[in-house]
């Protein structure tokens, strides 16, 4: 397809990525600076908010995706833990799930959100002389983050309430079931992580 095609352009001056090809021998070509490079190199790209796209030098196809994910594996690797286990496992529970599509656009809200008040966060670490520096601004961001998931779990109720109403047939019937069972383990889960919250608190 046309739009997962590398150009071979240079990054420009009008803001284009930088385009990065990956070889067969797993070398990564920086097309910018017409030098080879590594993972530590990109990391330190996105690090300083550089911009690039990552393309098989072979098909072409745009394989950005595997490359970060990559990055964020060897980071992982080197004892820089960012992903809690539990974290991962509920990850990994949601691949196949009737909700999948809709947990990455809810973590990249909640990353958009973290990283818009990162500047705050560190002022506020850095002039706390508690033993829990900043934690009191970082209990607020998970607050909002759950605010606004329990708002998006919201927008799936009437879904599964209409469904249920409308199925009179019995596989749509049994569908709709599932999906509000679902929605119920989530909210459990959410019910959970504010008894936690509020347990903290006191």
């Amino acid at each position: 397809m046309a739009d997962k095609k590398q150009s071979g352009r240079k990054n420009g001056a009008d803001g284009e990525p930088t385009i990065i090809k990956k070889y067969a021998n797993r070398r990564l070509y920086n097309t910018a600076t017409s030098s080879y490079v590594t993972l530590d190199y990109l990391a330190e790209m996105v690090k300083t908010g550089e911009d690039f796209v990552v393309y098989d030098a072979k098909s072409g196809e745009d394989i950005t995706h595997s490359v970060l994910t990559q990055i964020i594996f060897e980071e992982e690797s080197k004892g820089q833990n960012l992903l809690p286990i539990q974290f991962l496992r509920q990850l990994i529970k949601f691949y196949g799930d009737s909700l999948q599509s809709f947990v990455p656009s809810y973590l990249e809200m909640s990353m958009d959100a973290f990283s818009n008040n990162q500047d705050d966060m560190r002022e506020k670490m850095q002039g706390s002389f508690s033993a829990t520096p900043g934690y009191a601004m970082f209990e607020e961001s998970v607050r909002q983050n759950m605010a606004m998931y329990q708002q998006a779990m919201n927008m799936f109720s009437p879904m599964a309430d209409t469904g249920a109403k409308e199925g009179s047939k019995p596989s749509s019937s049994k569908a709709a079931t599932s999906d509000q069972t679902d929605i119920d383990m989530l909210k459990a889960q959410l019910a959970a992580l504010q008894s936690q919250l509020d347990k903290l608190e006191k």
